[in-house]
């Protein structure tokens, strides 16, 4: 039943990233609408049930909010040691090619490198890998606690899949690199699920991650989608887009529990 659930997961997943794709003419709106759903899915979703799961203190802090805070200092350190790797083999964003122009190796827009947009995709895949889990474990629990996850999983994987190719194409990968980090994305829930056919994750376990990704996701949120979102285009729309997704979230994670 779990495989067969995280099936609805796949298609939610697509349908987000061809959204992300046919509204390109629009670019500050889908950004906006990406920061405020990454927000929501961190603030609402990803850090309470990090802090369910992974509650116990170390030195009178949660472990759970410690990997919050380091997984976004990670997010922050790696962007910075590739950025600073790149400039030292001389990459130029404003170089003979021009402003924006990428084949995928060396910086794209305004000097953001590729690899920052891949290794991003790459945390939302395995985002969607533990969904899956999550989604198996749940059936294993009950039909009611089985039910509940599924629709969080299948309602909130619509922005998975708008997050990931937004986050592989804002840093400069062209559209097949894209496109198959989607494709990885929408298939991760389906392996996850099949996977607890043969192991369960500990809770805790499952906590200290979803805490460390949260952390690197509002990093990539606050420090890039939504300064880059109203770099060209600061309008109210924009903004009215942000608290669309948070609220789109909130919806989802209140109508799931």
């Amino acid at each position: 039943m779990a495989v067969f659930v995280a099936l609805g997961a796949f298609l939610m997943t697509l349908f987000g990233g061809w959204t992300a794709q046919r509204v390109t003419d629009r670019r500050h709106l889908v950004l906006g609408l990406a920061g405020g759903l990454m927000l929501g899915v961190v603030g609402l979703d990803l850090l309470p049930e990090a802090l369910h799961a992974a509650g116990e203190e170390f030195l009178g802090v949660p472990r759970a909010l410690l990997l919050f805070v380091g997984g976004f200092l990670v997010a922050h350190l790696v962007e910075r040691l590739l950025a600073v790797r790149q400039a030292a083999h001389g990459g130029d964003p404003h170089g003979p090619a021009g402003p924006g122009h990428t084949h995928g190796h060396g910086p794209g827009r305004d000097g953001r490198v590729p690899q920052v947009g891949l290794t991003a995709a790459a945390a939302m895949v395995g985002h969607s890998l533990m969904d899956g889990i999550a989604l198996g474990a749940a059936f294993q629990i009950g039909g009611g606690m089985g039910t509940a996850v599924a629709l969080a999983v299948i309602a909130h994987d619509f922005a998975d899949g708008f997050n990931t190719y937004t986050i592989t194409s804002l840093y400069g990968n062209d559209r097949r690199r894209a496109i198959a980090m989607l494709v990885a994305d929408a298939l991760a829930p389906v392996v996850g699920a099949a996977s607890t056919l043969f192991f369960t994750l500990p809770e805790e376990l499952l906590g200290s991650y979803l805490g460390f990704f949260g952390g690197a996701l509002l990093y990539l949120a606050a420090a890039e989608i939504l300064p880059e979102a109203h770099h060209d285009h600061p309008a109210r729309s924009t903004l009215l887009c942000t608290v669309l997704g948070v609220g789109f979230i909130w919806l989802v994670v209140g109508v799931a529990g």
